[in-house]
């Protein structure tokens, strides 16, 4: 089996894979490199390729910031709402999170918060923050009472249980 049909079958849900799991795959770098120049990968970030066949979904802007920004990171606040349509917001910002240190320029839009002690669950194929945490941050980017429309939002579309509402409105003070 060729090294391009492994890297094919190990990209994730958007069509995507870094070259550092490429490298665990047996690929070298030139090697990706080669493959961006036959049009079989296309370099979307710094070490981040997606495969030109993948059709395109709205999400992906989301899913390449978090693979760009490392193994650790995931989506941050009002980015998760943003992610899951709870609420209206910037298309041209997107806000991540991770308990290590990012370097790296990670494009225009793009923010990195250090935190420490925050899960990651998965939505929509993402790494992202709990629903309920992700609303509470977004309420200092987006405002309390735009936040509070997105809780109520997340409870009736299931994302969030009653008992996690009540605890943010709290929080929120709403």
């Amino acid at each position: 089996m060729a090294k391009i049909d492994l890297i094919y079958e190990a990209v994730d849900d958007f069509g995507l894979i870094t070259s550092a799991e490429a490298a665990d795959l047996g690929m070298s770098r030139a090697e990706m490199v080669q493959q961006e120049k036959l049009g079989k990968l296309v370099r979307v970030a710094r070490g981040v390729y997606r495969m030109p066949i993948w059709p395109s979904q709205p999400q992906a802007p989301y899913a390449i910031a978090v693979k760009a920004a490392g193994e650790d990171a995931f989506l941050y606040g009002e980015s998760v709402v943003a992610l899951l349509g709870l609420a209206p917001t910037d298309p041209t910002k997107i806000r991540l999170a991770s308990p290590k240190r990012c370097r790296r320029d990670l494009g225009p839009g793009v923010t990195m918060k250090h935190v420490t002690g925050t899960r990651p669950v998965h939505l929509e194929g993402i790494a992202c923050q709990p629903i309920p945490d992700a609303i509470n941050a977004a309420a200092q980017t987006m405002g309390p009472l735009r936040a509070g429309k997105a809780l109520r939002k997340a409870l009736e579309e299931g994302y969030i249980t009653q008992d996690e509402a009540n605890r943010v409105e709290k929080e929120l003070s709403l």
